[in-house]
């Protein structure tokens, strides 16, 4: 009876696994999509000569994949598309790109734990000293209040005017000056490499019987003395304007025939001079240097002096091939008028380009070799309405970066870190002490955020990228771990939905952002700058929690889209 009973069980089970399985053997799975996406490979293109050395220290970067994040959903519907096609590389990425410039009225900042941080966090690569135009009033290594015997008491200015001279001394351990020991020591503090400028004013106004020769042998002697510490040297700064000292001198006090007022060939010559002692000296303690010239950035303006119009076509014809690299400043905005949002932000695309395409023209026209090109002093000059301490400031500064590696330039500098507030018209990434509204020292500004921002997601190659707004600007770059990153730049007056498209990328689950956006307060020109709807506890700046602040992430399955508000810049970065 029981092997009857098995037997009738065995027979229903068969039959209901036949019927269960009768139309197929194997059980339908749906296949998981393959990206077919075609992938050429990067190739890099040939180094640009206007980077050349620049590029020596070059680094591949891996992204960190973020371990916590805010989910947001991304937006629907894109009214704006930006294609990146990651295996366009249009240069690599010098990590010179976004250096910054500190002064020697800044105090002897070493010990102010704040400022360290923020420098170290933002991470420059290299910082220029000793300033701009007090570099040609600087003698490195002298004490406090004792010049050298043959520097005058007395300087002459463009006018005729003669006042006191107004030296500033490197080893002058005053609290409010920066000594050059104190700043080798801020390099060491935060990692980052120097660029200094030479006193060539004293080659000038210098009353011995060679002057040239002693202010190119007090140069030596500084490089003898930084050993090595430093690759990146100039001769003067802007000493074609007739602001800075030497411009014009005093004859009856030269001794070597110089002419009362500066020019290109004469610079030139010196020029020469200052290189061959420099390098001099570098060779006997075994290390190598590069001397970069000053350069004018622009075609000559019917108002300018006749040094200025003649300074490019004398110093190329008198200092030759020379220099290692040639610098040039520029500060964007009209000097000193009350500008608005539209053309600040008008000017990085137009006025870094022409400025490249000057220079490069200039040096083709008289046969000589293309050096790098360095912009080591930028900024804006609008006044009026706190132009330079606010948000938007920090969207020009990403928008000059991004423009700067997109003309292949081999290092920029911004001016500067701190210098005064001036009811708002203030250089400084920085608040040095005299911000009004209860502002902390060392507060750091706008710009600071963005910067910081910006290198956070930036890979190490810039690839192509195309926008269809005109009011969204792009920058996008590539990972060696293999992400692609785009900052967005948004500078309409309406918030758009952005869809980022890819060719020759095969994007991973996520992406991440942040979102820069200003305040409130203050117009158009707001002091605060907001992370991810985080922002200061003060009138002005940003969060003090910015390194810790989450980035946004949504999945890519749906596209990858973001909204970029209003005048804001918004950094992405898509998983491989």
């Amino acid at each position: 009876m029981f092997i009857k009973r098995l037997a009738i069980a065995f027979c229903v089970i068969s039959a209901m696994c036949f019927n269960t399985f009768s139309s197929c053997k194997k059980p339908k799975v749906t296949p998981t999509p393959v990206d077919t996406t075609t992938v050429q490979p990067q190739v890099d293109p040939a180094l640009a000569n206007t980077i050349g050395f620049f590029m020596d220290d070059w680094e591949a970067k891996n992204f960190t994949t973020p371990t916590s994040f805010t989910n947001i959903a991304a937006p629907t519907a894109s009214g704006v598309t930006v294609t990146i096609d990651r295996s366009n590389v249009i240069t690599k990425i010098p990590r010179s790109i976004a250096g910054n410039n500190s002064n020697i009225w800044m105090t002897q900042i070493v010990t102010e734990a704040d400022l360290m941080d923020y420098i170290t966090a933002l991470h420059p690569h290299i910082i220029r000293f000793p300033g701009g135009s007090i570099s040609d009033v600087f003698f490195w290594n002298a004490q406090a209040n004792t010049p050298p015997a043959d520097a005058p008491s007395q300087l002459i200015a463009a006018n005729g005017t003669s006042s006191a001279a107004g030296f500033w001394y490197g080893k002058n351990t005053a609290s409010w000056t920066f000594s050059v020991d104190n700043y080798y020591n801020m390099l060491q503090q935060t990692g980052n490499q120097g660029m200094i400028t030479i006193n060539y004013g004293y080659a000038r106004y210098g009353t011995g019987t060679n002057p040239v020769a002693a202010a190119a042998h007090l140069a030596a002697d500084w490089v003898r003395y930084d050993n090595g510490r430093t690759k990146y040297w100039e001769i003067g700064n802007e000493n074609f304007g007739d602001w800075e000292a030497g411009y014009r001198i005093d004859v009856a006090n030269n001794k070597d025939g110089q002419p009362e007022y500066l020019s290109g060939a004469v610079y030139g010559q010196h020029f020469k001079v200052f290189a061959d002692s420099m390098k001099k000296a570098a060779q006997q303690i075994g290390k190598t240097i590069y001397i970069g010239a000053v350069t004018s950035e622009s075609a000559p303006l019917s108002w300018w002096t006749t040094t200025a119009k003649n300074w490019n076509s004398g110093l190329f014809a008198n200092a030759g091939n020379t220099p290692d690299y040639y610098i040039v400043h520029n500060y964007y905005t009209d000097y000193q008028t009350n500008a608005t949002v539209d053309h600040i932000l008008g000017t990085p695309q137009t006025v870094t380009q022409t400025m490249m395409d000057y220079v490069k023209q200039s040096i083709s026209n008289v046969g000589l070799t293309q050096k790098p090109v360095v912009l080591n002093e930028w900024n804006i000059t609008s006044s009026g309405s706190k132009q330079q301490v606010s948000h938007i400031n920090g969207m020009h500064a990403v928008m000059v970066l991004g423009e700067a590696l997109k003309n292949k330039f081999g290092m920029t500098s911004r001016w500067d870190m701190a210098n005064g507030w001036s009811n708002g018209d203030d250089h400084g990434m920085f608040n040095i002490g005299d911000e009004p509204d209860g502002v902390p020292k060392w507060n750091a500004r706008p710009a600071f955020y963005h910067m910081y921002f910006f290198q956070k997601y930036l890979g190490d190659r810039l690839v192509s990228s195309t926008s269809t707004s005109a009011d969204i600007v792009s920058y996008a770059s590539s990972f060696s771990s293999g992400e692609t990153a785009v900052a967005l730049l948004n500078k309409g007056t309406d918030s758009k939905s952005v869809e980022i498209g890819f060719k020759n990328f095969k994007k991973g689950s996520r992406f991440y952002w942040y979102t820069l956006t200003g305040g409130d307060d203050n117009g158009d020109f707001s002091r605060k700058t907001f992370v991810n709807g985080s922002g200061p506890a003060y009138a002005s700046g940003g969060p003090a929690n910015y390194k810790t602040i989450t980035p946004n992430s949504a999945l890519t399955t749906e596209g990858v889209r973001v909204i970029v508000p209003a005048r804001s810049s918004v950094f992405v970065v898509v998983a491989k």
